[in-house]
C-alpha cells in the first residue's frame, strides 16, 4: 500500500463539475470533481496548474473555497482546501437551497398564479 491509501478523511466518488479560480490569473475554468472529501478534492481538466498554486473552487451549495494545489498527474490534480468543508451539502440537490442561490432552470415550478403580473388583455 502507499502513502496515497492510508488517508485520514473519508472521500466520496462522485461525478460533478465546478468553477475553479487561480490566483492572479482572473479567469474561471470549468473542471471535473472526481473524489470529495471535507479535506480536499481530485479535480480533472484542462487547467495549467503546479504544485502550490493558490486557487479557488466553487462548489454547489457552498460556494467559493479557497485551496492549494497538492499534486498533479496529467490532467488530473488534488486540491487542499484551506478550511474543512461539509461534502454531503455538495452532493445535495440544488433545489433545497434558497431561491437566491439555485438557478432559476433548477427550482421547482411555482403551482399558484399571481393574479398581479397578469396582464389584462
Amino acid at each position: 500500500m502507499t502513502d496515497i491509501d492510508h488517508r485520514q478523511l473519508g472521500r466520496d466518488s462522485l461525478f460533478l463539475t465546478a468553477d475553479l479560480r487561480l490566483f492572479g490569473s482572473g479567469g474561471e475554468h470549468k473542471v471535473r470533481v472526481r473524489n470529495l472529501s471535507a479535506g480536499g478534492m481530485m479535480a480533472e481538466g484542462n487547467v495549467k496548474v503546479s504544485r502550490g498554486t493558490v486557487i479557488e473552487v466553487n462548489l454547489r451549495n457552498i460556494g467559493w473555497v479557497d485551496g492549494t494545489v497538492a499534486w498533479i498527474q496529467d490532467n488530473r490534480f488534488g486540491i487542499a482546501f484551506a478550511e474543512p468543508i461539509d461534502p454531503k451539502l455538495v452532493r445535495a440537490p440544488a433545489s433545497t437551497q434558497p431561491d437566491a442561490v439555485v438557478p432559476r432552470y433548477a427550482r421547482p415550478l411555482v403551482s399558484t398564479v399571481d393574479t398581479k403580473r397578469l396582464r389584462k388583455i
